[in-house]
């Protein structure tokens, strides 16, 4: 498939006379085409297309249908009927009115056309430089990020379930690309009475023994699937299928083999108990999206798939009685999608780094509870943004207590290097380390001192008898010591709240673009559909905003708007 890079055609006039007709005041397609043609230009994609054989459809014309498409949650199929049907539709695509469209299988091998070579954020990067352009988002303003989790496309599977549909999955697939090898190697009959259907919870035995039976009967097909397609005998392309490379993955990950007392070979199913289990960051949730993970948030919240962060410009109100009342809308400056294994401060310092690639590093920067350490701290500090979050908190079983002596009550001399107990006496040790891939420093009180001191309660509980500090080196441990102080102020609570907006945007692409149910399977596309959405979400605010209908006042009931009038 080839591609002539050129702009949105154009609109032919009968489609512009009605479409004005029939949208005396506008539409969001409309303004969309009116106002941002440019951003939907086919020069970005042509990376993905060659320069000969049969034209495809334009790039950019398929990117801007996915946009509106999820600006009005639709699915493929709608959003094909919709080029057919809509006349505001036609007018922003530069469509004829007897235009007949395209099949709705159209935009699904765009998209992952698209994710395969890297392009999942053009459209986004691209509107937001327009933003940029246009003074609506600019450097040394107020963001604020928040993240919440995304649920994969794929139905959630036990362990067992997962040993089994991943063996059918790899039956599946062999059946379709290799039927003589398959045929020759397995007992075709008694696989498909096993495999037929695919391997549910509610259909399986319900006595324990007869489920841990059929786990080991998984386990050995698994075995012997795998050992006949890495076989050297078998051709070596079989080995290329996806589905044959995720099944000895899931075999690791969920038995193990075990020689018994007579020497044989037997398949024993990994217990989570006994520590056997991988760690959820690698552990496979499905065979068929091999990227979604399994995670859990507090005690209530249990998910399978992915995880987004969503970062946005924000304004004080203090700003908005400044400027009149009249700001540039909230727009959605960065979306980051990860596995649901990431935890959230591992998403910030990529997130700032992208905001510097635009220019838009904001000056003050509003995270969630516990986001960032006090290295991110200190290094957001140096480049110039202030990060209004919670700093993460003194851990020691002290500080937990609340009646001994946390590291806030030693004095540390970094110049001597020696720190100062309340009870007035000085460590005995120094020691630089490395702890967990980070410099610290080890301070150490003598024994004893500690063993003589009237609040050795209050301090230490150690069986070794005397105190032992672990410090960050100097700089980060002044960073850590004064975010932690200003965070009990008033002030900082007061200032804080501005954070707690980001929760709306969370619900407008909840509500708007379905943002937190994956409709793909595979990150890169679920980064896709996210990048996408966030474009919807920017220009479903864009187009409020040209309409003089800002989406961010806050609600009121009639109760309360009399209130205010009489108080006036």
């Amino acid at each position: 498939m080839s591609m002539q890079p050129k702009a949105l055609p154009p609109v032919p006039e009968q489609t512009a006379k009605i479409a004005r007709k029939a949208f005396p005041k506008g539409s969001l397609p409309i303004r969309v085409r009116d106002r941002l043609a440019e951003v939907f230009a086919d020069e970005p994609f042509a990376e993905a297309f060659g320069t000969r054989g049969t034209p495809g459809l334009s790039p950019g014309v398929l990117s801007l249908v996915t946009v509106l498409q999820f600006a009005e949650n639709l699915t493929d199929r709608q959003a094909a009927a919709m080029t057919v049907r809509a006349i505001d539709w036609k007018y922003a695509l530069g469509m004829e009115l007897a235009d007949t469209g395209f099949d709705h299988t159209v935009p699904p091998r765009s998209r992952a056309c698209l994710a395969e070579h890297g392009l999942e954020r053009v459209v986004f990067d691209r509107l937001l430089e327009y933003c940029k352009d246009a003074g609506l988002v600019a450097a040394g303003g107020k963001q604020r990020t928040d993240a919440t989790h995304v649920i994969s496309a794929v139905r959630d599977l036990n362990r067992t379930e997962l040993a089994g549909e991943s063996v059918r999955a790899a039956l599946e697939a062999l059946a379709v690309a290799a039927p003589s090898w398959l045929s020759d190697t397995i007992d075709v009959a008694e696989f498909a009475h096993r495999y037929g259907e695919r391997i549910n919870g509610w259909t399986m035995p319900s006595s324990q023994t007869k489920r841990e039976k059929l786990a080991h009967v998984f386990g050995q097909d698994a075995l012997t699937l795998c050992r006949a397609a890495y076989a050297p005998a078998a051709p070596p392309w079989i080995r290329d299928i996806e589905a044959v490379q995720t099944l000895p993955q899931v075999l690791v990950q969920t038995y193990y083999l075990h020689t018994d007392a007579r020497g044989r070979e037997v398949v024993r199913k990994r217990e989570a108990e006994t520590g056997g289990v991988p760690p959820g960051s690698i552990r496979l949730a499905s065979p068929y999206d091999t990227d979604a993970r399994w995670a859990a948030k507090g005690e209530d919240l249990f998910w399978c798939g992915y995880k987004i962060h969503l970062t946005e410009s924000c304004h004080a109100p203090a700003e908005a009685e400044a400027g009149g009342g009249i700001l540039p809308p909230n727009l959605i400056t960065d979306v980051m999608t990860t596995d649901a294994t990431v935890p959230d401060v591992k998403a910030t310092a990529p997130i700032q780094q992208r905001l510097d690639e635009h220019g838009l590093r904001p000056g003050e920067h509003y995270l969630d509870s516990g986001y960032p350490s006090a290295d991110l701290i200190h290094d957001a500090a140096k480049q110039g943004t202030d990060m209004v979050t919670p700093a993460p908190l003194d851990h020691s079983a002290e500080a937990k207590a609340a009646s001994g002596f946390d590291k806030a009550a030693f004095t540390v001399d970094w110049k001597t290097r020696q720190a100062r107990c309340p009870e007035g006496r000085t460590s005995s040790g120094w020691y630089p380390v490395t702890q967990h891939g980070r410099d610290a420093i080890v301070v150490e009180f003598a024994k004893a001192d500690c063993r003589t001191c009237p609040s050795r309660g209050k301090c230490t509980a150690a069986a070794r008898g005397n105190r032992m500090l672990t410090l960050r080196p100097k700089e980060l441990h002044e960073t850590l010591a004064a975010a932690r102080a200003v965070q009990k102020t008033d002030s900082f609570k007061t200032r804080y709240k501005l954070r707690a907006g980001v929760e709306g945007t969370v619900n407008q692409a909840l509500d708007v673009t379905g943002i937190r149910q994956a409709r793909y399977r595979g990150l890169p596309k679920v980064r896709l559909q996210h990048a996408l959405s966030a474009t919807a979400i920017n220009i479903v605010r864009l187009d409020a905003h040209w309409a003089g209908q800002p989406l961010d006042r806050s609600r009121s009931s009639h109760l309360t708007r009399l209130s205010y009038k009489l108080a006036s």
